[in-house]
């Protein structure tokens, strides 16, 4: 416990306790809120006529956005939220005008589902998580500018969604300009015929307006579609590819997740994933974040090779177009639109068995092979399989190269959603391709001569043979040959070939697709989108924005049997009719419309969360362009901009990070922003991790209840196992953030999680260990009062003693390095230990040093720093207060220790001046007598001399 013994307490009224800790910062608390001590002026307004505040620096430093759950925080959470704090106080108080705050995502599938299993609306319950997690945030201290916070559920702030989705909606990607430009001007291309309209053959004044929106829609950066969806029955909604576990199941809930083909709205996110990959480049991101986002945009070279087919033509892409001539099939993915099309109502002579997998007809084998790969996801489709499964179409391509007949197979391995659906087979230098080949009994052709020994002939194989590195073989046709070229030289000519012959052409491809958008549900913003009697669909404009979500009876979508997957899903919004069916005047006249009745992912709120920060009251803008270039614009060493600090868990590093870059961009594009990036610096936290205890049935036990007893771990008499992982309210080991303030206080708290080690470490919870911090604060406060009077302790001299003044300078130095670099532990670590020296010290301390002491605590343990502060005579508030300096003279120790090593043997050790130049470093080890004696009389061949810690002699 921290409390004292009650006989201790009465001859220490005055000592630092958690009770005296609560009420000191319970009142620092209110102090600051009153103050609006943490108030961050915006350049026009606040700035306006204070030219100290305009000269400046500014720092934004961003968390990412809590969700408001009804379980509220356990100590695991604030980890970042304390660490962004510190060094928001720390840039504060080195000159810096500081944007802290903190919002709140707020849209979200828990309170849907609270809100089905209770009725209760989901504003209802999310508000009252909110308010919740505000007490509990209060409470550690954070110095958030608590006038910029807001919620995503806040009409005032999906109004902009609702808007920002309006100027994707309205834009396409001009690939010349290489940049977003208003639909606006494309339709304007169209009409004036400087652009042809693609698919038709008349102009496009001729056009009807539903084959308009068609055309437009190709182009459009937000489009609706049909395509292949991951439809989870059980959830009774669509996922996106990432909300998917790598078994095919849904992240949340656990249901089976099937694809299906349903109108969705899409961002067209791939328009820019060359932007995307380049400017990674010039961000501060850890490169393992980097690398993910790489990897999933997956940027690939080669060639679009066209493979003819009963007059038209299957597309497909390659990165290795020099292996064409070994192509002895195709297979196409269960869903490509052509599967229909060429598949023929009987088998065609001389089909093997193995090919039909069974089934009386090519049509009758495509319908329960694609019933079969619905029920998969794409994770699972890619995953190397031992066996491979497929059945032929019935159908035959043409390889444009040979002009031989290669079948044509529908295969899971092959996805719809990468490339064009459609592979090229080469089954000698591709081992999928292999095993298929072997399963199907299909033909193996050896066109890339093997390099280690197995020879040209693919029947004596084990596996492909798969290199970049080799020379190409059995590749001569009638009107093309590879023979004898290297691979880089066998790609340059066969893609020449095919643009040549109309075959084909040079490209690039991508694995990213494109962004699904819609969600069958009602906790999640309403597109502002309706469609006419024609199914065409129309922006609302910006006069009828924020579109606020309606009441309805029902929250929840229907549900399905989870594994049912010949289902349709049916929203909450279209179940209120008054709603859904409306007549409204769009410019035109009224007119009948029906509301889109999907809401949006609750990704939408946290792609450009950073902006409203900026300017959240603005009713009138999305942001006000001075403040936003203020705060985020470019600037030397952030070519993008973006927020100068973001500190957030790795795991959304393809997935809100990714979302929130593209939004980023169209904006800018757009010209509603001058920063092409959000976030310049991106900041991962490690986990706090906590032991979970289980019974013999494996049940989580409450780790609070645990006995640690010979050598064992036992709950009410059973003996349970102890593994260290995730901390939570199910695992029954959650420590909340309120238990450790009520026993230790807030600042304990904060200096705990600081100490617990590196910030972007995971480390072990242990609650027996935070007693050290709460006595390090009881040891500075008795460096300043004493515990029987109150009284403040400190000598008004500025007399201070050499070894003090090294202590505190080298600390200083120290710590403001530390928390520079976001090394937290160390600065605690240094804290801790000129604390330390000045306890052993003895006597009242100087005021300079007492001072510097509170200032350097200042960022990390704010409330006791306020209070000690107030008590040195000081009426202002310590958080806008320079950081100390450290005198360079007094942070060069006086001496450093020298080795000296002969034949790499330790013979001296000399204390030498830290300026020592080389030539006077080897003087004083050679005529130092140990080193003398060491040598015995021998000459010697070299001396290396590293000043001033290092001389090495080698004799002769």
């Amino acid at each position: 416990m921290s409390e004292t013994n009650p006989a201790a307490a009465e001859a220490a009224p005055h000592r630092y306790t958690a009770a005296l800790a609560a009420e000191i910062e319970a009142r620092w608390q209110d102090f600051w809120d009153a103050e609006g001590t943490y108030a961050a002026p915006n350049p026009e307004g606040d700035l306006a006529g204070d030219p100290e505040l305009v000269a400046r620096p500014k720092k934004f430093i961003m968390d990412m956005f809590p969700y408001p759950s009804g379980a509220g925080l356990h100590v695991g959470h604030p980890l970042g939220y304390i660490a962004t704090d510190v060094y928001a106080r720390f840039q504060r108080m080195t000159g810096h005008n500081v944007l802290h705050t903190l919002g709140f995502d707020a849209f979200g599938l828990p309170a849907e589902q609270y809100a089905v299993q209770t009725g209760t609306h989901p504003r209802v319950s999310t508000e009252a998580n909110i308010k919740n997690m505000q007490v509990q945030l209060r409470r550690l201290g954070l110095g958030h500018d608590k006038r910029r916070s807001f919620a995503t559920i806040d009409p005032d702030y999906y109004k902009w969604t609702q808007w920002i989705f309006l100027q994707i909606f309205n834009s396409w990607y001009d690939q010349d300009a290489k940049k977003a430009r208003p639909i606006s001007e494309l339709v304007a291309r169209f009409e004036s015929g400087e652009r042809e309209v693609p698919g038709h053959a008349r102009p496009w004044s001729e056009l009807t307006e539903a084959e308009r929106a068609d055309v437009l829609g190709e182009y459009r950066l937000a489009y609706a579609s049909d395509a292949p969806v991951n439809w989870c029955p059980g959830l009774g909604t669509v996922l996106a590819n990432e909300e998917v576990t790598a078994d095919g199941r849904s992240e949340r809930g656990n249901f089976p997740v099937f694809k299906a083909k349903l109108r969705q709205w899409n961002m067209r996110i791939t328009a820019y994933a060359d932007r995307l990959l380049d400017d990674l480049d010039a961000l501060d991101w850890p490169e393992a974040i980097k690398l993910q986002q790489r990897n999933w945009i997956g940027r690939s070279e080669g060639a679009r090779v066209d493979f003819p087919i009963d007059g038209e033509k299957i597309t497909v892409f390659t990165t290795r177009p020099d292996t064409l001539f070994g192509a002895t099939y195709m297979v196409l993915a269960p869903e490509h639109p052509l599967v229909e099309k060429f598949t023929p109502a009987a088998w065609p002579e001389g089909t093997h068995d193995v090919w039909t997998g069974g089934h009386a007809t090519p049509a009758e084998a495509v319908a329960a092979y694609r019933a079969q790969a619905a029920s998969k996801s794409d994770v699972e489709r890619q995953a190397e399989a031992k066996d491979k499964t497929g059945v032929f179409t019935g159908a035959y391509a043409t390889n444009p190269v040979n002009g031989q007949k290669v079948p044509v197979f529908i295969a899971d391995y092959v996805l719809m959603g990468y490339g064009t659906g459609a592979i090229m087979a080469v089954p000698g230098h591709d081992t999928r391709d292999f095993a298929f080949a072997r399963a199907f009994e299909l033909p193996v052709v050896c066109v890339v001569e093997p390099t280690d020994g197995r020879g040209t002939d693919p029947s004596t194989w084990d596996d492909a043979f798969v290199s970049h590195d080799a020379t190409i073989v059995n590749s001569s046709g009638e009107h093309v040959s590879l023979d004898g070229l290297d691979v880089t030289g066998a790609k340059a000519r066969i893609t020449e070939w095919l643009e040549r012959e109309g075959h084909g052409e040079g490209t690039v491809n991508f694995r990213l697709r494109d962004w699904l958008f819609s969600r069958q549900r009602y906790w999640g913003e309403p597109f502002p989108i309706v469609y006419d009697e024609d199914g065409i669909a129309h922006a609302l404009p910006e006069s009828m924005l924020p579109l606020e979500l309606p009441e309805v009876d029902d929250y929840s979508p229907r549900t399905f049997d989870p594994d049912d997957a010949d289902t349709q899903p049916e929203t909450p919004l279209s179940r209120n009719e008054d709603w859904v069916n409306v007549t409204l005047d769009l410019g035109d006249g009224p007119k009948k419309y029906r509301r889109e009745t999907n809401t949006m992912p609750n990704w939408a709120g946290s792609c450009w969360y950073e902006l409203r920060y900026l300017d959240p009251n603005n009713g009138e803008k999305l942001v006000d362009p001075r403040i936003e270039q203020y705060w985020m614009g470019p600037r030397e060493g952030m070519p993008h901009g973006g927020v100068d600090l973001y500190v957030g868990g790795a795991e959304h590093a393809v997935l809100h990070l990714l979302y929130a870059r593209f939004w980023s961009k169209v904006l800018y594009d757009l010209g509603y922003v001058s920063s092409a990036e959000p976030f310049h610096k991106l900041f991962n936290q490690g986990m706090i991790q906590a032991y979970v205890y289980r019974d013999s049935r494996g049940i989580a036990v409450p780790a609070a209840e645990v006995e640690e007893r010979d050598g064992g771990y036992w709950y009410q008499g059973e003996r349970v196992t102890r593994l260290l992982g995730k901390m939570g309210k199910s695992l029954k080991n959650a420590v909340t953030p309120d238990e450790i303030c009520a026993e230790y206080g807030a600042d304990t708290l904060r200096l705990y999680e600081m100490a617990m080690g590196p910030l972007d470490v995971s480390r072990p919870w242990d609650t027996r260990a935070v007693v050290g911090q709460f006595r390090l604060l009881q040891r500075l406060w008795r460096n300043i009062v004493d515990e029987a009077s109150g009284e403040v302790t400190v000598a008004d001299t500025d007399d201070v003693d050499e070894d003090t003044l090294r202590a505190l300078h080298k600390a200083i130095d120290g710590v403001r390095g530390d928390l520079e670099g976001m090394r937290f532990n160390t600065a605690i670590a240094k804290v801790t230990e000129l604390n330390n020296h000045l306890t052993k010290r003895g006597g009242p301390l100087p005021r300079p040093v007492a001072e510097s002491l509170v200032l350097l605590v200042a960022p990390l343990a704010p409330h006791i720093a306020e209070e000690l502060w107030r008590k040195l005579g000081h009426t202002d508030s310590v958080v806008h207060r320079d950081f100390p300096v450290a005198d360079p003279a007094y942070v060069v120790d006086e001496t450093v220790t020298c080795v000296v090593q002969i034949k790499g043997k330790v013979k001296a050790r000399l204390e030498v001046s830290p300026g020592i130049s080389d030539d006077e470093l080897e003087k004083t080890a050679l005529a130092d007598e140990r080193v003398v004696a060491a040598l015995d009389g021998a000459g010697i061949r070299k001396v290396i001399v590293r000043a001033p810690k290092l001389v090495n002699i080698v004799p002769a």
